[in-house]
């Protein structure tokens, strides 16, 4: 049944476009009616919210496309995209930065699909940016941004880890160390993940960036 989705090559059909595209409107609804029914006092999510939320996932998806280093097997250092869907979970916590996340996820997998299972997609696409909003848990901690944009890139690591142990081991280069096997799908994904990190962290570091993220940050959140 599931190859009635997946084409030989790894791609999708035209079925597996329409499902993705459901499944995603599925998780845009879901995270809505929840938002609605908790978070702070139990308040409806505002308009504000929503247009920010889309605007993030927006040029997330835009900076995707500009690729600073593309690695050969998946991956890639782009300009600062991780940081907008980290933003989400900041501003809003770490339920609508899930969200976010798993929106942001589905639109990853309809740029570049590739399947081999559906854990496979799972860890590669929607729980691996899902995890962005995990940025959420520092919103109320001292350079919290600074702090959940690295916690919510590791947990992204994370899960493109496990998915490399389980399905990408076969294209470890062969003069790779096979004492450090083990080590391969961390030290893969992590060389694009860290040094993208690593870049965003010094951006938000300079005194004139720090000020407008804060100014922007109390506009969202009025």
């Amino acid at each position: 049944m599931f190859q009635m989705f997946v084409t030989e090559g790894g791609g999708l059909t035209t079925a597996g476009y329409g499902g993705f595209i459901v499944a995603g409107i599925g998780f845009l609804i879901t995270g809505a009616a929840l938002a609605k029914r908790s978070g702070n006092a139990h308040r409806k999510m505002a308009a504000r919210e929503l247009v920010y939320c889309a605007v993030a996932v927006a040029l997330a998806f835009l900076t995707s496309y500009i690729r600073v280093v593309k690695m050969p097997w998946g991956g890639s250092v782009t300009l600062c995209s991780m940081l907008f869907i980290c933003l989400i979970g900041y501003w809003y916590g770490v339920r609508t930065g899930v969200m976010a996340g798993l929106a942001y996820g589905i639109l990853q997998f309809l740029q570049e699909p590739y399947v081999l299972s559906a854990f496979q997609v799972c860890c590669d696409y929607v729980f691996a940016f899902a995890a962005l909003g995990l940025a959420g848990l520092f919103m109320h901690a001292r350079h919290g941004l600074i702090k959940g944009y690295l916690f919510g890139a590791f947990m992204r690591g994370v899960f493109h880890a496990i998915g490399g142990y389980l399905y990408w081991m076969e294209y470890m280069p062969d003069h790779f160390p096979k004492s450090l096997t083990a080590v391969y799908p961390i030290a893969y994904n992590y060389a694009y993940i860290g040094l993208e990190a690593a870049i965003t962290v010094v951006i938000l570091s300079i005194p004139a960036v720090k000020r407008a993220m804060e100014q922007i940050r109390r506009s969202a959140q009025e």
